[in-house]
């Protein structure tokens, strides 16, 4: 059994969904994992990781619009420390996932046809971001 880790980082220019899923695949690739887990962790409070399809970009578009009437930006929050994009940044990333779990078996990555791993940026000022990946098998 091993173990082993990478840092992604990735600059965003804004409220989008940033697919990472050919960096992630190259890694994978780069060493030659065979069999496990691989554990994906974004080390921010205003940001998550979401599985989605990455054919249509018109997914992209409806999933911002809806978590954008969700969750509004308006002056009905306490915590805006950062601006107003601070408190419903917060909750976007509340209602989703910070850490995302998938397997990998004979050295493929089970992700379905049409899947991909995004970076879910909630904040609209450019942010630099960072993604663990942490492998544990063979």
């Amino acid at each position: 059994m091993k173990q082993s880790f990478f840092e992604l980082n990735i600059s965003t220019n804004g409220q989008n969904l940033y697919e990472f899923t050919h960096e992630t695949l190259e890694w994978i690739k780069k060493n030659k994992f065979s069999n496990g887990v691989l554990n994906l962790s974004i080390l921010h409070t205003s940001a998550s990781l979401i599985i989605q399809e990455n054919a249509d970009p018109d997914v992209k578009t409806d999933l911002l619009n809806y978590f954008d009437k969700l969750v509004p930006m308006n002056e009905d929050y306490i915590h805006s420390t950062e601006g107003k994009d601070d408190m419903p940044a917060h909750i976007k990333s509340a209602v989703t996932n910070n850490q995302i779990s998938l397997s990998i078996k004979d050295r493929k990555l089970l992700l379905g046809t049409w899947q991909g791993i995004f970076l879910f940026e909630h904040r609209i000022h450019p942010q630099n971001r960072k993604i663990i990946h942490h492998f544990l098998g063979d």
